[in-house]
């Protein structure tokens, strides 16, 4: 089994608060096997707090058993051909099961398939309407997967919403789920990060335009911000020589420049993360240190250290002395997209922008290296940083 993969998805030492949780879903699962009602089990927690770990538990438990006719599935390309490398490892596992939401419900719908347990990795990146370009004629990819199996058990993260087509919040979740029998399993423990609490706490505080702070110096959590990007990466390819899996990363916003649409700052220019039909995902690629990643080759994944670049779509009010999310510098169009059943207003559309640097920014289990786009934001980072010193 590839060693980058299974120590991000099977522990061997599962916390106490782990084996809880997947105890307790085990009981659950278990009572909506012997029901006649489709039911759903959901593990909510932030971003790395140990939902994949627990999730890849259970799926070693139901999928390697015969008992049971079972399915995994997850909406994120780079994350799929992950759990199929896998799947592929571990004895008695169907990879064949492994498949994308649209995939599975397409197949199962047309050959009359049913299931007992189907497990949805990243749910919040299910269609929450139609998406005919990508093949998926539904309304709503959790309903079909309901009406297809005994049990869904599905993890979120509403922090983790980023597109108006896989729009989710508990109201919708909930709505969703109607009178069918649901249990919610909470999990609040940073697993993926050394960060302290309150290091993650000023992560969260910067996303959420609250004024800024000096960063906590209470862990073994490295946190540096550069002047220059050019600097930073070079301070990330040292990192990923010593310990591989260190990476730059950026959001959107950056301006195209005699028609390259690199990211591109001081003595900086990459070329953004290129999506690879190879099963071998991003960020372990070696040539993925040359590319500069996105939510969408990182999201559920972890790098050892992470090289951020804070895009043009993030500025600075000094009146204010908070980092401020400006939507119109959000070059990424597919989070606009309009919808018909759900009107966003500018701060909703703000909060997608926003989720997107904060799980960035919480891609990296030792350090954060910072820096930013707008001169006055990175100034005030680099002030508050200096002040730590």
């Amino acid at each position: 089994m590839n060693e980058i993969l299974k120590e991000q998805f099977f522990v061997d030492d599962l916390s106490a608060d782990q084996k809880t949780v997947i105890t307790d879903i085990n009981a659950y699962i278990k009572q909506g096997l012997q029901s006649n009602q489709h039911s759903v089990a959901i593990i909510e927690g932030a971003a790395g707090t140990g939902k994949s770990v627990v999730l890849m538990e259970l799926v070693r438990q139901y999928m390697t058993d015969k008992h049971y006719k079972t399915s995994l599935v997850v909406n994120h390309p780079e994350l799929y051909k992950a759990y199929r490398d896998l799947g592929a490892s571990i004895p008695g596992m169907r990879t064949s099961e492994i498949r994308r939401p649209t995939s599975l419900i397409n197949y199962a719908q047309k050959n009359h398939k049913t299931y007992d347990v189907i497990f949805v990795d990243e749910a919040h990146l299910l269609y929450s309407k139609s998406e005919p370009y990508a093949h998926y004629r539904g309304q709503n990819q959790l309903t079909d997967l309901m009406n297809l199996a005994k049990m869904v058990v599905v993890v979120y993260d509403f922090d983790q919403v980023f597109q108006s087509k896989m729009y989710w919040d508990k109201d919708l979740l909930f709505n969703t789920i109607g009178k069918h029998p649901y249990k919610l399993f909470s999990m609040n423990f940073q697993y993926r990060m050394v960060a302290s609490d309150d290091q993650v706490d000023w992560m969260d505080n910067l996303t959420a335009e609250k004024p800024m702070a000096v960063f906590p110096d209470d862990s073994d959590f490295e946190y540096k911000v550069f002047d220059k990007a050019g600097d930073m990466f070079e301070a990330i390819k040292k990192r990923n020589k010593e310990v591989g899996m260190s990476r730059m990363v950026a959001t959107s916003g950056f301006p195209r420049i005699d028609g390259r649409h690199n990211v591109e700052m001081d003595s900086f220019s990459l070329p953004w993360d290129e999506w690879d039909p190879q099963r071998t995902h991003w960020a372990k690629r070696e040539g993925s240190i040359t590319q500069v990643g996105t939510i969408y080759t990182l999201q559920g994944f972890d790098l050892n250290y992470v090289g951020m670049v804070i895009g043009p779509s993030f500025g600075y009010d000094k009146a204010t002395d908070t980092m401020t999310i400006i939507p119109e510098k959000y070059s990424h169009k597919e989070i606009f997209k309009k919808r018909k059943d759900i009107k966003f207003t500018r701060d909703e559309y703000k909060a997608f922008i926003a989720n997107v640097l904060n799980v960035l920014m919480k891609r990296g289990k030792y350090g954060l290296y910072l820096t930013a786009y707008d001169p006055d934001l990175r100034a005030r980072l680099l002030e508050l940083y200096e002040e730590r010193q």
